[in-house]
């Protein structure tokens, strides 16, 4: 019988992860401190199969991260699966041109997402958050002057209609806002199923009292809300982002809520995670941060270490996993599968 390894570093993972592997004779979970030198990621990595690693980049070792050359020392990994729904640890092009599958966890703590995404909106309009630090600090001359908004009857534009993006349409239509959205992906016809009016990527940002990132960070994605795109955004409207740090532009951003083009922003990912204390949006008080916790409850976590648990699971009995990141590298893992299992 064939024994399958399966390793992951020693993160903070839901324990119905290790729960649900340990339950397969054919799977040998390896469970390996945390890497701080390319030697720590050599002596775990030494005979996997399977290489189940952090989403989060600032929570990982570099050496630890899933790239060309890690692939070309440890040729036998069959498939990488990641912590969450983000992959920003792993090169996808690397992984497909070697065979190798990655799949991740999308769609598992989407409510927990949405939820939060929501409760950003929500604070921005109604400047809970300036109006809690203040009320610390100080007494204000009048209730008037820290007035908000009414989210009902605004336009909300999400960029990404996915997993997180259909909860969030479903849930702001529930406060009787307008949804529109833009994805890539999704066919018009499609978006429109999932709750929302599709439009262009510029229509969008012209559109929108609220615009709400929900897409992947990747090369098509880095920088993409940039000074210009914030420019043409509505004066006085919102940005919002529980999506990856690196898709706006954090100064740019800044920039442009210092001016009063926009009124606030509502972030829950940053280029470098956690910010720096001195970071000039930490500054401003209408914006409401917090610590890329969105998808970050007790909830999300189980599900996310089922989910991926299941995953890695069907896999290794030769079943196509739900959540594929690079489908086109089945018919390779497919043939280097079967070679494995032959050997076996």
């Amino acid at each position: 019988m064939k024994t399958w390894r399966v390793v992951r570093f020693a993160q903070h993972l839901h324990p119905a992860f290790d729960e649900r592997l340990r339950r397969e004779a054919e799977i040998e979970l390896h469970v390996a401190p945390l890497p701080n030198r390319a030697d720590d990621v050599a002596a775990a990595l030494s005979r996997a199969d399977v290489y189940h690693v952090g989403s989060a980049r600032d929570e990982l070792s570099p050496h630890a991260f899933v790239t060309a050359a890690l692939l070309g020392r440890f040729p036998d990994l069959l498939f990488v699966s990641t912590y969450g729904a983000g992959y920003d640890s792993v090169d996808v092009p690397a992984c497909t041109k070697a065979g190798v599958l990655v799949m991740n966890q999308a769609g598992a703590n989407g409510e927990s997402v949405a939820e939060h995404t929501i409760a950003l909106i929500l604070n921005v309009a109604h400047r809970i958050g300036e109006q809690d630090r203040r009320m610390r600090v100080e007494r204000i001359p009048s209730r008037e002057s820290v007035m908000g908004h009414e989210i009902s009857g605004l336009t909300l534009g999400l960029v990404g209609i996915g997993h997180v993006g259909t909860r969030v349409a479903e849930m702001a239509r529930a406060f009787r806002m307008k949804v529109i959205a833009t994805d890539p992906f999704v066919p018009p016809a499609e978006i429109e199923r999932r709750g929302a009016t599709p439009v262009s990527f510029d229509e969008l940002i012209a559109r929108s009292d609220i615009v709400s990132l929900h897409c992947p960070r990747d090369p098509s994605t880095l920088g993409m809300m940039n000074a210009a795109r914030f420019t043409q955004m509505k004066k006085g409207a919102a940005f919002v982002s529980t999506a990856r740090g690196g898709i706006h532009d954090e100064r740019a951003l800044a920039d442009s809520i210092r001016s009063n083009h926009l009124s606030g922003a509502g972030l829950d990912v940053w280029e470098t995670e956690p910010p720096p204390l001195d970071h000039p949006l930490l500054a401003l008080p209408n914006v409401v941060a917090s610590f890329h916790t969105a998808g970050v409850t007790h909830e999300a976590r189980r599900n996310i270490a089922v989910l991926g648990s299941e995953q890695i699971v069907q896999a290794l009995k030769g079943e196509r996993p739900p959540r594929l990141v690079n489908p086109e590298a089945w018919p390779a893992f497919r043939e280097r599968y079967a070679e494995r299992r032959a050997l076996a």
